[in-house]
């Protein structure tokens, strides 16, 4: 007994009409009558009462016909399972990201994935500022929303959009009053730094490239943007952060200044995989087209003005 014979036998079930079955399954008549013979002799039933002027099932017949069609759907459920598996369209995606996310281009990319793989989970997680990787460098994500610059391991990352950065300070700082600076003017405060152990996050964050003795820093931990708020609001340090952060945070106590000769930080979509997953690979190209298609919302993000602010 084979597929093809329980297919056909179904065909002639539905059909009741030899001649019609036979040109759904593009057999000659014979040939189809010789094949229910065949599945009636491996069986040791007969299926069909056949006379001159009908066909109808016999009991036996309604009973395998019933059990024909449910191993049929299970075959084909269990075979497109496997070429949806093989192609990397189902299963569970780990998602992790820093504080922020991809902002505004978030939740777009998020349905744009769904939409295209309903049959993949997404499971997201945020991971702390102490880890920029987003749980790439643990393995806990097997692809993340982060920031660069970062020295992650094995990382690649395509950029999605540049965040401008600024100064928080707190509003008795004696630059609160001013609506730009220079990084130069920032240089001699003590400023907030994660406890990550990635020696380029912390070189960004901390303005280190425009000091003569980045080794001899001042810094104040904070492990949360809600922390680094408040310590720069009690006037302990100043901090450099996200214009989102300036836009989206309501902080008590703070001011936010645009800092003039600073970079912005690049988000990215991260893994650390040479040969991505194909789930992965999906999630970083539907990314890569919604950033695409969405110049509006990144020239947003790039050109975001503190005088938005709330």
């Amino acid at each position: 007994m084979n597929t093809r014979k329980l297919r056909h036998f179904v065909v002639a079930a539905e059909e009741l009409h030899f001649s019609r079955a036979a040109a759904r399954v593009y057999l000659a008549q014979q040939a189809l009558s010789r094949q229910i013979k065949d599945l009636e002799d491996e069986l040791g039933v007969r299926l069909f009462e056949r006379t001159t002027r009908n066909v109808a099932l016999t009991p036996a017949g309604e009973v395998f016909l019933e059990g024909a069609r449910a191993v049929l759907t299970a075959l084909d459920g269990a075979a497109a399972a496997a070429q949806q598996t093989a192609r990397g369209v189902v299963g569970t995606l780990r998602l992790g990201y820093v504080p922020g996310a991809a902002l505004e281009l978030t939740a777009p990319i998020i349905a744009e994935f769904r939409e295209r793989h309903p049959d993949v989970t997404v499971q997201m997680r945020e991971f702390p500022v102490s880890d920029p990787s987003a749980g790439l460098a643990s393995g806990a994500a097997d692809v993340a929303f982060l920031r660069l610059p970062q020295n992650t391991p094995n990382l690649s990352a395509e950029i999605l959009a540049v965040d401008p950065v600024v100064a928080m300070v707190s509003a008795s700082h004696r630059h609160a009053g001013r609506t730009s600076v220079s990084v130069r003017d920032l240089l001699e405060d003590p400023i907030t730094q994660s406890s990550s152990v990635d020696e380029a996050h912390h070189a960004f964050w901390s303005l280190a490239a425009a000091r003569t003795d980045a080794a001899r820093i001042d810094t104040v931990r904070t492990d949360s943007i809600t922390e680094e708020a408040q310590v720069v609001a009690a006037g302990a340090a100043i901090a450099v952060t996200s214009a989102a952060a300036a836009h989206f945070m309501p902080a008590t106590g703070v001011r936010f200044v645009t800092i003039e000769d600073w970079p912005g930080s690049a988000i990215a979509v991260g893994w650390t995989d040479d040969e991505p997953s194909p789930l992965v690979a999906r999630f970083v190209d539907v990314a890569c087209s919604v950033r695409d298609a969405e110049p509006a919302i990144v020239d947003g993000i790039e050109r975001r003005l503190l005088a938005e602010s709330p």
